[in-house]
C-alpha cells in the first residue's frame, strides 16, 4: 500500500504522544525504509522529511529537543532517509530493465509461439502454455497447428535441458516445420527434416554436448476426409485419446528416434493410426505436465485426473488441467508446461456453437 509509510508515521507519532518513555519516535526511520520499495526517490525523501519533521516536533513537545538521545534519533532517521533514496534508485533501475527483459520475451514469444487460430477447418485447437522460469514468457516448450492439403497439422515436443540453448533449438524445430509441414507427403518425411534441420543446427553451433541435444516431438495429422488421426511419436509422452467418454493413452506400437538421435537409433519413424470422429478429442503435453510431482514424489495421474473433465469442452478441458497440476505439485516446478488439446467438430457443430 502506498500510504502505509504514512500510516507507520502517524502510528508512531500517536504512540509517542501516549508513552513518551517508550520512545516510538524511534520508529519514524521506519517510514522511509518502506517507502523505498514503493516510491520514487522524490516520494521516498519526502516521507523522509516528514519523518524527520514529525520527530522534531515530538522531541520538542517533549522538551528533549537538542538532548542527545533525541538528535542520535534524528540523525538515524536522516541517515535511513539517504540510504531509502538510494534503494529506492536502484529499485526503480531494475525494474526499467525488468520491464524491457519483458518486453524482448514478449516479441520473441510472439516469434517462437505465434496464436494458433482457434479453428483449422474439421479441428478446433485450444493450447496451454507456462514456463517453469519465474517471470518467464518462453522456455524449451513447443507446440504448432497448421492447416495442409493433407489435413490438419500438429507438433509438440520438449527440448533436452532449458535456458536459452532450449529456446534457440526450438525454434529451430519450430522453423522447420513451419516450412516443411504443407509440403511433406507424411508424416514419417515431416520427421526426417526435422532430424536434418537439427543435425545442421548442430553442426553449425558445436559443443561438448551435441550428442546430448535431442528433442522429443509428437506429430499429428488429422485428415479432413476420414474419421482418423495419425500419429509420429518421437520419444514423447504418450497422449490422451478421449473418445466416446473414455480416456486412452495412444502408446507407440514402436519407438522412434527422438531428434537429433537418429545417428544413433535408426532413422525409422512409426505411424499409428487411431479412430478420431466428431466430438473425439487428443490431449497433448509435455512432461511437464505428466511428471509434476506431490510432497511425496507421486507422479501426476494424468489420465486419471482427466477422466473427470471427459465432457468439457477444449478450453474447459486445459483450464481444469493447468489449475490442477498447480494445486497437485509441491512447491515450485522446475519444468516448462504445454499442451494442446485438438476437438475434431462437424460442419453443423461449428454453425451453433458460440466462442467464448
Amino acid at each position: 500500500m502506498l500510504v502505509s509509510p504514512m500510516l507507520v508515521i502517524g502510528l508512531a507519532a500517536a504512540a509517542d504522544l501516549l508513552m513518551p518513555h517508550w520512545q516510538f519516535n524511534r520508529l519514524l526511520g521506519a517510514a522511509p525504509a518502506l517507502a523505498a520499495a514503493m516510491w520514487p526517490v522524490a516520494g521516498t525523501l519526502a516521507i523522509g522529511l516528514l519523518a524527520l519533521l514529525t520527530a522534531i516536533a515530538l522531541s520538542t513537545a517533549h522538551h528533549q529537543l537538542g538532548h542527545t538521545p533525541s538528535v542520535f534519533t534524528l540523525l538515524a532517521i536522516l541517515a535511513i532517509t539517504l540510504a531509502a533514496a538510494y534503494a529506492s534508485r536502484v529499485r526503480q533501475h531494475r525494474e526499467r530493465v525488468l520491464a524491457a527483459v519483458r518486453t524482448v520475451a514478449d516479441t520473441a514469444q510472439q516469434v517462437l509461439r505465434p496464436p494458433i487460430p482457434r479453428q483449422l477447418g474439421c479441428v478446433d485447437v485450444e493450447v496451454l502454455y507456462q514456463a517453469a522460469a519465474a517471470h518467464a514468457r518462453i522456455g524449451g516448450d513447443f507446440y504448432e497447428a497448421r492447416r495442409t492439403e493433407y489435413g490438419v497439422r500438429m507438433i509438440i515436443g520438449d527440448v533436452r535441458g532449458n535456458g536459452l540453448p532450449a529456446v534457440e533449438a526450438a525454434s529451430v524445430m519450430l522453423t522447420s516445420f513451419r516450412v516443411h509441414v504443407r509440403n511433406a507427403p507424411d508424416l514419417p518425411y515431416l520427421a526426417g527434416r526435422l532430424e536434418t534441420s537439427m543435425r545442421e543446427y548442430c553442426e553449425e553451433v558445436p559443443g561438448d554436448d551435441v550428442l546430448e541435444r535431442f528433442i522429443t516431438v509428437l506429430l499429428v495429422e488429422i485428415p479432413a476426409g476420414e474419421p482418423i488421426a495419425r500419429l509420429v511419436n518421437c520419444g514423447h509422452p504418450a497422449p490422451l485419446l478421449l473418445h466416446e467418454g473414455d480416456v486412452r493413452e495412444v502408446e507407440p506400437s514402436a519407438p522412434s528416434p527422438p531428434i537429433n538421435m537418429a545417428a544413433l537409433l535408426g532413422d525409422h519413424y512409426q505411424v499409428d493410426t487411431v479412430p478420431f470422429t466428431v466430438g473425439d478429442r487428443l490431449l497433448l503435453y509435455t512432461d511437464g505436465v505428466s511428471e509434476s510431482r506431490d510432497f511425496t514424489g507421486t507422479f501426476y495421474p494424468l489420465a486419471q485426473r482427466v477422466r473427470r473433465w471427459v465432457s468439457a469442452g477444449p478450453r474447459q478441458l486445459l483450464d481444469h488441467l493447468h489449475h490442477d497440476v498447480l494445486a497437485y505439485v509441491s512447491g515450485s516446478r522446475d519444468d516448462d508446461l504445454a499442451a494442446l488439446v485438438a476437438h475434431r467438430v462437424g460442419p453443423g457443430d461449428r454453425r451453433h456453437r458460440r466462442r467464448p
